[in-house]
């Protein structure tokens, strides 16, 4: 390390061969202070003062740098590599070969707008994400003129005195001025092991406290630490998705299907000797009905919608996948502390042993709570011995709360001598101190008025013994039990988890509904279903990352609710990680879903949004599904009933237009969330497609033959009847599809309704006038209307009956 001199020194870092190319320029003298001599209590940092953080934030900038983004010309030339741009390109390349470039050219610009299309959908996905990622800012508790504050990590500055608790995520690069903590720095180091960290140590931006607690002094910030970029709070998945395997479903069994009555056609063509040229253009016709071309764009667009509509409601998706997974959850671990309680912890009873008195008891609990963190349970403490005039005692050290010891300790001056104070769970120091004969009987006699109890413990060191209870309360919200009724209504089983206590926790589930077996303490199973358990109680945070695995295992679709850093691996395990409005900083980085509000009205309002969502896009995908399937066979019922292609390479792009793009506002559309939860089935979906696609092809089938059989058209004249009866049929399809129930049922949204008018017109135009086709008289186009609303009515009987025999709702 570099020595200097003054305010403006500078200091360059170098641990474990990692060097520093441009040192960070300090301008705090309690640096100086801290390099040249151990920290003890009186010479500790005390902080900036805020006009001296608002200079060095003028002088150094945010304590964030801007993340990269993806290129954007990459982006878009990766909208021309898939399945669905492969089959246009097919299309584009037959036709030039062919020589027919105007319509090579169509079709290229039909390309280059489903491109545009998607790439334009992903873009605003992406930014919709940005603005909800932004309202995750991280956070540091700073001390700021003498006091503790909580700011956002982005005004942190070098020289800031910061707290590392647990859960915390390092804010910046940090020196440790007092304190130990485990550091978790495999992110940003790639050390696989947590390190143990004391006075002196360096720790990096994005590190994350695994346990213990520290003061640190902010060395560099910004683009000066050493990962060269600020700890992204919210990491975006980039993997393939539900929706992304159900768009390669589609499109495979599509291809499938299709390609089969494809190479019938070609068959029959090649026996009846049809010219090359018009076999061409047979199978680019095919191939151009087998497209969903607007797919991938509408999946991304629904699912977008759903995550602004979360967003404006309170629940903020860190990942557009999330809102698909919140609908096909059925297991719900809820966290009984802010969420089914109103996380406002006060003590509520405290009880003294021996000689101790009341307010002793809570003196040497607050001896063992950490000031200025964000522990609730430390904070009630503090709070109620400050009412209580209980006078601070003289803390040598500190160790603040460890999960696996489930208790804190100071060492405090006491009658001339050391003394070990202790506070935790009781079962936890029974074990390791003298207990009176009274307190296991008082401690369940306050459990089980639903309070959380803690023993507190003192005496010489190897002669501990139990003070006191300090009983804490934090009663159930008032509108958690209706909110786990309405869980169980949509099919989610609900179960408590929480370290506390059995009794507390039964007394508590039961106020607000959860009733039923409680898991006994440490024997989580390595395979339950929500029937086996209705409370795990006593949980270690390990036990909450086994306990999803084990409902995974059943097969069960899992919501996980977490707050702590602990919380994290079960978090990710899940498959809908649920930060709670409390959670910390890791908590939320590890999550799918951060609430904003206490409770679980957000989970239950991500339930149904994304429930709907998955309805909208459902509706889209048999939509589609349908309307290729139908399409492809009414080619080929054309080519056996006429010997020809009955639509044009021309007429099928138009088609494509009118129907797969208008029909994407069916992602705005009014949809109602199912009462069970949802999940792909793609096999169903696919069968009904076909088997309605059967029924429909009757109705087309009996237009061609009446346009060539009875009104004797020749081919030209007959593709602008297939044209316009297939524009006029795909209305059937949208509004008859679109609900589960008989079509009427509700009203369809302003912008299908838009779409739809749009739709007919420009297919009557198209039939009425003879652009790109013969016309046609429009009293024929009438009659075709009408019949096609009649079959609509017969259609949509067919419809409900076989949606419920295949179980789509």
């Amino acid at each position: 390390m570099s020595q200097g001199h003054g305010p403006g020194k500078a200091l360059c870092l170098a641990e474990r061969g990692h060097s520093w190319a441009k040192p960070a320029i300090l301008r705090h003298n309690a640096l100086v202070m801290l390099e040249n001599s151990p920290a003890t209590p009186s010479n500790l940092p005390m902080g900036l003062s805020s006009a001296e953080a608002g200079r060095l934030l003028a002088e150094h900038g945010p304590n964030e740098v801007a993340e990269p983004r993806r290129n954007p010309l990459t982006a878009l030339l990766g909208n021309f590599w898939a399945p669905v741009p492969w089959m246009l390109e097919a299309a584009v390349l037959l036709q030039a070969l062919t020589g027919a470039y105007l319509e090579a050219a169509v079709i290229a610009g039909l390309l280059l707008f489903n491109a545009a299309l998607s790439f334009a959908q992903g873009r605003r996905a992406d930014t919709a994400l940005a603005a909800l990622k932004s309202r995750l800012a991280l956070t540091a508790s700073v001390r700021r003129d003498g006091a503790w504050l909580t700011l956002p990590a982005r005004e942190i500055v070098p020289g800031d005195l910061v707290k590392l608790s647990l859960g915390a995520i390092v804010p910046a690069d940090v020196r440790l001025a007092s304190g130990n903590v485990l550091l978790d720095q495999s992110m940003i180091t790639g050390e696989s092991l947590p390190i143990d960290a004391g006075i002196g140590a360096i720790s990096y931006a994005g590190s994350m406290v695994r346990r213990g607690e520290a003061q640190a002094l902010v060395i560099a910030t910004g683009a000066r630490t050493y990962s060269g970029r600020a700890a992204e709070l919210v990491r975006i998945a980039h993997g393939p998705s539900a929706e992304q395997s159900a768009i390669l479903r589609v499109v495979r069994n599509l291809a499938v299907f299709n390609g089969f009555v494809l190479l019938l056609m070609i068959g029959y063509a090649r026996e009846h000797d049809m010219p090359v040229t018009h076999l061409i253009a047979l199978t680019l016709t095919v191939i151009l009905a087998t497209v969903p071309v607007a797919l991938p764009a509408t999946f991304t667009l629904a699912t977008a919608l759903g995550a602004q509509s979360l967003a404006r409601r309170g629940v903020l998706p860190t990942r557009l996948s999330a809102v698909h997974e919140a609908a096909a959850m059925d297991v719900l671990c809820a966290d009984k502390t802010g969420t089914l309680t109103q996380n406002q912890l006060h003590v509520s009873a405290v009880r003294a042993f021996g000689s101790d008195s009341m307010v002793s008891v809570l003196a040497l609990a607050a001896a063992t709570s950490s000031e200025g963190g964000k522990d609730a349970v430390d904070s009630a403490i503090r709070l109620a011995a400050h009412e209580s005039g209980a006078a601070p005692l003289p803390i040598r050290r500190f160790v603040p709360f460890d999960p696996a010891r489930k208790a804190s300790e100071a060492l405090i001056w006491q009658d001339g001598a050391e003394w070990v104070v202790m506070k935790g769970a009781y079962s936890a120091l029974a074990a390791v101190t003298t207990v009176p004969p009274e307190a296991a009987r008082m401690t369940d006699e306050l459990a089980a008025d639903g309070n959380r109890v803690l023993a507190v413990a003192c005496g010489p060191m190897g002669a501990l013994h139990i003070a006191g209870l300090v009983a804490l309360s934090d009663s159930p919200r008032d509108d958690a039990a209706p909110l786990i009724t309405e869980l169980v209504n949509l099919g989610v089983a609900t179960v408590m988890v929480t370290g506390d206590a059995a009794a507390t926790a039964e007394t508590i589930a039961h106020a607000v509904g959860i009733d039923g077996n409680i898991c006994p303490a440490g024997s989580i199973p390595t395979q339950v279903a929500p029937d086996d358990y209705a409370v795990f109680a006593g949980v270690f945070p390990e036990d909450k990352f086994r306990l999803v695995k084990a409902f995974q295992k059943g097969g069960h679709t899992v919501g996980m609710c977490g707050d702590g850093a602990n919380d994290a691996p079960a978090l990710r395990q899940a498959q809908i990680g649920i930060a709670v409005a409390t959670a910390t900083d890791v908590a939320k980085a590890a999550a799918g879903l951060v609430l904003t509000e206490p409770g679980l009205g957000g989970i239950v309002t991500a339930i149904k949004e994304g429930r709907a969502t998955f309805q909208r896009i459902l509706t889209y995908t048999m939509n589609a599904l349908l309307r290729k399937v139908e399409l492809v066979l009414f080619l080929a019922a054309g080519l056996l009933m006429t010997g020809h292609a009955v639509l044009t390479p021309m007429l099928m792009v138009l088609l494509l237009v009118v129907n797969d793009f208008l029909t994407m506002s069916l992602t705005t559309d009014r949809a109602h969330p199912s009462p069970r939860p949802e999940l792909w089935r793609i096999g169903p979906v696919s069968a009904a497609a076909v088997l309605l696609g059967l029924v429909k092809l009757v109705f087309l089938i009996g237009v061609l033959a009446f346009g060539h059989f009875e009104l004797n058209l020749e081919i030209e004249p007959l593709r602008t009847l297939a044209f316009f009866t297939m524009v006029i049929d795909a209305q059937i399809t949208v509004y008859t599809v679109r609900e589960r129930r008989r079509m009427w049922s509700s009203m369809p949204g302003g912008w299908v309704l838009a779409s739809s008018a749009l739709d007919i017109s420009i297919g009557t135009l198209v039939a009425l006038t003879g652009w790109l086709t013969p016309p046609l008289n429009a009293l024929l186009l009438m009659e075709i209307a009408g019949a096609a609303a009649l079959f609509a009515i017969l259609f949509d009987a067919l419809k409900a009956p076989l949606f419920k025999w295949l179980g789509i709702a």
